[in-house]
């Protein structure tokens, strides 16, 4: 597919299905990480805006044609948002990659992603209308008792920069399926796709006011979202010190919140792995892969001692021979972090290591042909010691930190160090052994001789400081479910008794 030169289009707020200028008209630059130069601009949404784009939403429910609309129905739209988003993949791409920084081929593939999830909502959107009512069975025959699920409600939705759009299609997809309306922030470091949404959803049909988007900086924009008392629910991915403000916010109120945070996985290599070369990779993509910026970046190389000299001899061929470049080049599999206050952060966790005693076994530099935008080489760490920053703490860039066992019971005791539990992999050909450590994994995902696979059937989310509830897969679609208990009394000529009749 032949990469468009585009530029990128200049949006309003996208509320009650309109664009609409902030009521501050302020906006914010774009920077284009691989370039460093500003080539747009977003519009910046404050708490007057926010309060417009909610009751926008809820408006939309007291409406029939979104707040009565049936599984079946919405599933059409949903469907039609997912034929629009392949119909201008190419465009799409394009403005994720000049945005964010990651290579373009992997932000086509994330757009195919955004056009399958939409469709698998569609399905259980659809079968949602014969889920409705469920009967529950009781003990007595005088009473007769179902569930009802409905709508939560309002629902406010925040995501991340790393995976702009397909982050923004984790939430917004499952929360109109179940027929919520949603005002969605997504990080104003990249924005852009998330704003091209709200022209989807308009050119579509998109009922007024079911997504609203707003666009801003998270304390002007975000943190009245969540404060809101007309928003019934927040959805949040993102870093691990916003979520404990967010959480915290929506205490308050006694909001439900469901908290995607970050991670700082242990992958595990053993000596009986099947082939050196397919595990060094999947060491490679399971922490290098969209720049090294991935919350479930397996980061922390657990590797047999019998096998880590030639190990880390390969891992280092493989990592040499990484293309970094423009992400728009063909081929480029290392584009740059996503600004330049990540490029600083992620180079200070490189020299903190080396100041703790660390040694940069590769990489820990900027590449000397690229002068200009945020890149940093793979940078691989050793002599690593448990108490050091960087075994600790997400750093949030392509940078992978070593250490060795000698015992599986060391190896587990390595991998659970950790205060977060989002993901976790293990290599090796003993299934029976990668069975015993995915019961002891600390973590809401494994993955067995592997790393990263993704897929929106599944559940995704962690467990300790990664956050709680689940998304992808029926699981999300619980998340903007209400779940009404309805019992009926089915004798109403048979008194009940219970008081003395006058």
């Amino acid at each position: 597919m032949a990469i468009p030169n585009i530029r990128i289009p200049r949006r309003q707020l996208f509320i009650d299905g309109e664009w609409r200028e902030p009521l501050k008209k302020n906006r914010l630059p774009v920077i284009n990480p691989a370039t460093e130069e500003i080539i747009g601009d977003i519009p910046a949404a404050t708490a007057v805006d926010v309060d417009m784009a909610v009751k926008a939403a809820r408006n939309a429910l007291r409406r029939d044609d979104w707040g009565s609309t049936t599984g079946a129905q919405r599933a059409k739209y949903l469907r039609a948002i997912a034929a629009k988003v392949q119909e201008k993949k190419a465009e799409l791409a394009t403005l994720e990659t000049i945005d964010n920084g990651k290579p373009w081929f992997e932000a086509a593939s994330d757009i195919d992603d955004v056009v399958a999830c939409f469709e698998y909502y569609a399905d259980l959107a659809e079968a949602l209308d014969s889920k409705k009512k469920t009967e529950v069975k009781l003990h007595l025959d005088s009473f007769k008792t179902y569930v009802y699920r409905e709508p939560l409600g309002v629902v406010g939705l925040i995501t991340p920069w790393n995976y702009p759009l397909l982050m923004t299609t984790w939430k917004v997809a499952p929360a109109l399926a179940a027929g919520c309306a949603a005002v969605l922030k997504p990080s104003e470091i990249a924005s852009i796709t998330s704003l091209e949404l709200g022209e989807i959803c308009r050119e579509v049909g998109l009922p007024p006011g079911a997504l609203n988007i707003l666009t801003g900086l998270g304390h002007e924009a975000g943190s009245p979202l969540v404060s809101h008392p007309d928003v019934d629910k927040i959805a949040f991915t993102g870093s691990g010190p916003t979520g404990i403000n967010i959480m915290t916010a929506a205490a308050q109120l006694v909001k439900p919140v469901t908290l995607e945070l970050g991670g700082k996985s242990p992958i595990v290599v053993f000596d009986d792995i099947h082939d050196l070369d397919i595990a060094v990779e999947w060491t490679l993509f399971g922490c290098f892969w969209t720049n090294g910026q991935i919350c479930s970046a397996t980061s922390r190389l657990i590797l047999q001692e019998t096998i880590a000299s030639k190990f880390l001899d390969r891992l280092l061929e493989w990592t040499k021979n990484i293309k970094i470049s423009d992400p728009l080049e063909e081929d480029c599999k290392l584009g740059p972090v996503i600004s330049h206050g990540q490029y600083e952060k992620v180079m200070k966790f490189i020299s903190t290591a080396k100041n703790e005693g660390a040694t940069i076994l590769y990489g820990g530099e900027r590449p000397q042909h690229l002068k200009k935008g945020y890149y940093i080489q793979p940078t691989i760490i050793v002599d690593v010691d448990t108490s050091m920053e960087i075994w600790r703490e997400e750093v949030f860039g392509p940078v992978l930190c070593v250490k060795t066992f000698k015992t599986e019971e060391e190896a587990i005791e390595l991998a659970n160090d950790t205060k977060y539990g989002l993901g976790a992999a293990i290599l090796s050909k003993d299934l029976e052994r990668c069975e015993r450590f995915t019961e002891a994994f600390q973590s809401g995902i494994v993955w067995i001789n592997c790393s990263q696979p993704c897929f929106w059937q599944p559940p995704w989310g962690g467990k300790k400081r990664s956050g709680f509830g689940r998304e992808l897969g029926e699981w999300s679609l619980e998340n903007y479910l209400n779940i009404k208990q309805v019992t009926q009394y089915v004798c109403p000529d048979e008194p009940w008794a219970f008081y003395k009749s006058p």
